[in-house]
């Protein structure tokens, strides 16, 4: 049994319950999401989680495991974009976008549209925290992960930054659902025991790993350029849980997305049993 793992912070608690037990009845393929995203669509892995808008375009390959995700109730903290101007004056400008997601560039569709209506030019491509704007025309640049967060710690004079997070809220007055865990159908039918056990693990993990969050913080995060302080709120920003708020949730970035034409067609949301 092969699973991913997002070898970003948002994923910690995980990650630091691995560390405590190496040994295990699976294969960890640790990733960013959209690699993560590609290699379960391909069939390379059994579970992963995947960004919230790939389940929504594969949704009939998938079932969504129960009681686990990672989503905010406001201020994400790692979904950032940057701009030169007021995010309402926007429009026509280029955007670009980071290319380690998909939920994040949908999202920020969504608001433009929604909250702002405006209509931004985009354009995917690597980017760097550290020199966001050099070298291109660009007017903004959207991060997520680790980047957003050093992003939100290391903000310049003379920027504008906007968590997706909170602009999500201020639209919908909801949390957001930034990445499900899913099962490819196949694999559940064959190995429903198998899956359910991942599953239970998985929910387990985050819970073990969070009641250790200060140890979780000083082991394995010396090489991150942040405080213990300001790692330590964001793992209180971040949830893992999915319960019917979160599918309410979930359930209307789908409808948004679908009538922006983002997706084809309008997904079913089908759990784990």
């Amino acid at each position: 049994m092969r699973i991913g793992h997002i070898n970003y912070l948002n994923c910690l608690p995980l990650t630091y319950t691995f560390s405590q037990k190496t040994q295990h009845d699976f294969a960890i393929v640790r990733d960013v999401p959209a690699k993560l995203n590609d290699a379960i669509l391909r069939g390379e892995l059994n579970v992963s989680p995947v960004s919230s808008i790939i389940y929504a375009q594969n949704f009939e390959n998938f079932f969504i495991l129960p009681n686990v995700s990672i989503m905010a109730d406001g201020d994400v903290q790692s979904i950032i974009l940057v701009s030169k101007k007021p995010i309402e004056n926007l429009h026509k400008e280029k955007i670009l976008l980071t290319a380690q997601s998909a939920t994040s560039h949908r999202l920020l569709k969504i608001i433009m549209n929604k909250s702002y209506h405006i209509q931004p030019e985009y354009e995917i491509r690597a980017l760097s925290p550290h020199d966001v704007f050099s070298g291109t025309d660009a007017c903004a640049a959207l991060f997520i992960g680790d980047d957003a967060l050093y992003l939100k710690h290391h903000q310049q004079e003379g920027f504008y930054y906007y968590d997706l997070g909170r602009e999500w809220k201020k639209l919908t007055g909801l949390c957001m659902v930034y990445a499900v865990w899913v099962v490819r159908r196949d694999f559940a039918q064959n190995h429903h025991d198998d899956t359910a056990k991942i599953q239970q693990f998985i929910t387990d993990g985050f819970k073990n790993g969070f009641a250790h969050i200060d140890d979780a913080i000083t082991k394995l995060t010396a090489d991150k350029p942040f405080t213990h302080e300001q790692l330590y709120e964001y793992m209180h920003v971040i949830k893992w849980k999915l319960d019917s708020e979160q599918i309410q949730a979930l359930s209307l970035f789908y409808q948004y997305a679908y009538e922006l034409h983002l997706i084809e067609k309008m997904p079913q949301i089908n759990i784990f049993a």
